[in-house]
């Protein structure tokens, strides 16, 4: 990927102010042999181009002054609130020289999974991103991951991803981090609950319970005498 710069002359708070006043952005480049050098680059084209995603991890061809060099993008400042970037850091790529970069994941396949189509579970992206270290040639612009196998319960791994070749993924912490979880939904899980509660009653009680004694029938009131019959 291709962008245009050009040299800055002048340097310090007011001047960049007044740069980004006119639609530049102040910028930099620096590492490898030469020394710092102070750049400014059309916004417009700028802020289109961050939206890309090879933009971000990729080796780009910077062109200064009627020469182009290989550059990496090390950082962007953005406005905490305005659609405006304050300022930008490239580094300068030595050919022979290994580099750390973060590299995008770009998953596939999870659709036709077994955990998704048969066990209907709950698949999570962890990371979108790992760490790298390799030459400038060998550098991905990303890494395709395959979820096809992906079944219920079974995580998947760093350890799970085929590398490209030169390519070397960078730890800290874990050796070997989870990168897409699968867990089962919470109506199968509430089901599967149920299911195992009602495996664990007993079907049916060794004898039957003997039927439960009747309560004894009310005695009957005696019956109220009959006043004798007035004389004539």
């Amino acid at each position: 990927m291709k962008f245009v710069a050009f040299e800055r002359a002048k340097q310090g708070t007011g001047a960049s102010r007044r740069l980004r006043n006119s639609g530049r952005t102040p910028g930099i480049v620096y590492g490898g042999t030469g020394e710092p050098l102070v750049i400014e680059l059309d916004h417009n084209a700028l802020w289109h181009a961050i939206k890309k995603e090879a933009f971000h991890a990729s080796i780009l061809d910077m062109e200064l002054a009627g020469t182009e060099s290989k550059v990496l993008l090390r950082n962007v400042q953005m406005h905490p609130y305005k659609q405006l970037i304050l300022h930008i850091d490239f580094q300068r790529v030595d050919a022979n020289t290994k580099m750390h970069m973060k590299v995008p994941l770009h998953f596939n396949g999870q659709e036709e999974s077994v955990a998704f189509k048969v066990d209907h579970c709950l698949i999570t992206h962890v990371l979108n991103e790992i760490n790298i270290t390799c030459l400038p040639a060998d550098l991905p612009e990303f890494i395709a991951v395959d979820l096809s196998g992906l079944t219920k319960g079974a995580s998947f791994h760093l350890s799970d991803v085929k590398l490209p070749s030169g390519v070397k993924a960078v730890v800290k912490g874990r050796e070997n981090p989870v990168l897409v979880s699968v867990v089962t939904s919470a109506a199968e899980a509430s089901a599967e609950a149920t299911a195992e509660a009602a495996a664990a009653a007993p079907a049916a009680k060794g004898g039957k319970s003997a039927p439960a004694a009747k309560a004894p029938a009310a005695a009957k009131a005696p019956a109220a005498a009959k006043a004798p019959a007035a004389k004539k």
